[in-house]
Order: structure tokens, then sequence, then C-alpha cells
């Protein structure tokens, strides 16, 4: 009898893979397949669509990779369009040794790298209307490191700070002043090698609402860190504080403590361990399959469970995709022989640290005061 070889045993995986892909792909990764003749439970507390607004629609979402109609885009300087890619630059500068311009077809010569990654809306969630402002797609680009590793670091450099060519007068201490959009990364995360400088997404140049031609892909972080129409780096010294970092998407939460609260203010960066119960169906049989999303900022997921009204937590089957540390997970439950009437679902997520998504109860949430951030667990109802 033959003894298989490495390489015949990973061409029969591969075969494997791709005939079970080919046959039932959603079960893979995403949630699964609708067995014939199920039928879909509407929520009693739809979620909201507002049709002039990019967004998912939880109870008809199917696909691991989001599409790029449904992915939600935010601006807060406005669109910047009429873009000639043929002249676009990316300038790198600040506490350097070699300042460089790059033309786009530089950028794009370089190393290329592919990560798979959620990106969530930091207000997402915030309330019953907003609840969309997340998906998942395929991001390409070259990594950040190398860029700036190539230019020379100065011992004093600290922070990286990104400017979009989107921009607006502000007014700072009564006075009015024209500015780019911009943030800041620590030179760690910067280095990250999953950071990117990112001019495709899901196979097709970046769309004009998602940064064209250029944007910051930052796995793990809220989407105000993923800077669209990138056109310029600095290297600086100290913290860069503008608008977007020091004063809005700033969290302020309380904490109770010997009888005093203590107020802290956090700048919105990594994303919160979360999840939802996204979509119920009603099999032949009866039995009810709930299915929903849960995402971190990159930490492993340890579990997701779900709690039917007032019963116990009970554990979700996950169908993750092992290879994309910073990509959402899909999970779905069987709950057998449900009772008719109305219930009440929500699900929790657990990551390897074991930081729980919180109820609204909870001490680091109960006196949050701004929206940002908001990882709340999110109880949906049904009627069996």
């Amino acid at each position: 009898m033959q003894s298989l070889t490495r390489r015949r045993l990973l061409q029969g995986s591969v075969v494997f893979m791709a005939a079970a892909f080919a046959q039932n792909p959603l079960p893979l990764f995403g949630f699964p397949g609708d067995e014939e003749g199920s039928t879909p439970l509407p929520f009693l507390d739809p979620q909201p669509i507002d049709p002039t607004r990019k967004m998912i629609k939880w109870e008809d979402l199917r696909e691991w990779i989001t599409p790029v109609g449904d992915l939600f885009a935010v601006n807060h300087y406005g669109v910047v369009s009429d873009v000639d890619a043929s002249k676009w630059s990316l300038d790198l500068s600040g506490f350097v040794r070699t300042p460089r311009r790059y033309t786009l077809a530089e950028i794009q010569s370089r190393t290329r790298r592919e990560v798979t990654a959620t990106i969530e809306c930091s207000g997402n969630g915030a309330g019953t209307g907003f609840m969309g402002a997340v998906g998942n797609a395929r991001w390409v680009g070259t990594p950040l490191g190398p860029l700036l590793k190539e230019c020379g670091l100065l011992d004093r450099a600290r922070e990286v700070v990104f400017f979009g060519a989107d921009e607006k007068v502000e007014k700072i201490r009564e006075a009015d002043y024209k500015q780019n959009f911009a943030r800041s990364l620590s030179l760690e995360e910067a280095f990250r090698r999953e950071v990117l400088v990112c001019w495709e997404m899901d196979g097709k140049p970046l769309t004009q609402g998602h940064g064209f031609p250029l944007r910051l892909v930052v796995p793990g972080w809220y989407g105000i860190a993923w800077v669209k129409w990138l056109n310029r780096i600095e290297v600086h010294d100290r913290r860069y504080m503008s608008k977007y970092m020091a004063r809005d998407y700033v969290t302020i939460r309380g904490e109770e403590r010997d009888g005093k609260t203590i107020w802290r203010e956090t700048s919105v960066s990594l994303m919160n361990v979360k999840s939802l119960v996204g979509r119920v169906l009603k099999l032949r049989d009866g039995t009810i399959r709930i299915s929903g999303a849960a995402w971190t900022d990159g930490t492993p997921l340890d579990k997701v469970e779900l709690k039917i009204d007032d019963g116990r937590w009970q554990r979700v089957e996950l169908r993750s995709h092992r290879d994309s540390k910073y990509a959402w997970t899909f999970w779905s439950f069987d709950w057998h022989r449900p009772e008719a009437g109305d219930h009440t679902l929500v699900s929790r997520a657990t990551d390897s640290n074991g930081v729980v998504q919180p109820s609204k109860e909870d001490p680091r949430i109960r006196l949050k005061k701004t929206y940002w951030e908001a990882n709340e667990q999110y109880p949906r109802r049904i009627k069996v």
C-alpha cells in the first residue's frame, strides 16, 4: 500500500473543501442555509431602515462578506469627488530622515497584502435606528510599516498621523481654521502587519464613498480610524489632538468607587466585544433557528451565549473562519419545542481574555454618557 505524501494530502484537502463549499457554502463561514419549507419569523421590534443610507439589514443577512452596496459609509467633511487617480499622491513626512512622495502607481506596485476584517462605526448600536453600520470585507493594500521604515524614523518619533483630502473650516477657540480630517496611531499600532494603505475592497477598487483611491485600514479599530481619501502621513514627536482625536469621538463614562463617581474621557479606538441576534427561522419540524454575528478587536472569540426569556445562558454554535482574526463570526442556535407566544432573545459574546459583552445595567457602561462604543446586549422580540 502506497503511503500518502504531504502534497497528495494537501491536494485532497483542497479538492474536498472546494467541493464542500460549492455544494453548501454558507455553513462553512456564515449562517446555515435556509432549509426547504422554513419560514422567517419577523421581529416584533423590527430594525428601522433608512433607504437613503447604506447599512446591512440583519434579517436579510446571508453572506459572510458584506456586499459593497450594503456596507455603511460615514464621512464628516463630505465625500471627495472628481478624483484623478493618475495625479493622486501620498506624502510621508515629519520626524523621518527621508521624506517621500509616492504616486498611486508606486504604492500599488509595493508588496500586496489582503486582510479580511470587520469594520464598525463606533456609533453603531447607539439607537434602534442605527444598528446596521457594520460589515465584513476583504481589503487589499500594502503594509504601512515598511513605508515608515523606508523613510527612516528619527529617535523622537512617537506617533503617526493620517490626513484625508476631505476638509472643512472648524471653529477652534473662537477662530476659524481649515482642517483636513485626521486621526493618529501610536508607532506600535502603526507597525502592525495588518495595518494597510489600501486601494481595493472585495476585488475591486475602492468606491468613492469608501475613500477612492486610498484609505487606511486598521483592523480591530472602529471605522473612525480608517481614514479615507488618504493623501498625507506625518510622523510626530507628541500626541496629535485634533477634533476627532480629543474633542469628538471621546467616550465619557463614570465609575462608582467608595461612594463617589469618577469620570473618565477616552479616545475611541479599539472595537469592543459584541454580538447580535440577527435572524430567526421556523423549520418544518417546528424548531426555531436563531442566527447572529459576533466580533472583537482581534482578540479570539471564546464563546457566544443566548438567553431565551428568563432562562439560562446557553452556548451557540460558532461558524468561524479560522484564518480571519479580525473578521466577524456568524453563529446559530436551534431551539427545539418552543412554546407558543411572545419571546425575548438576547446574545452575549465573551473573548479569550474573559471580557464579556455587558448588559445595559453593567457598571462598566451604566454611567456611559456618550453614544460611541455602544456594545451593550441588544434584546430582540419574536412571536412563535
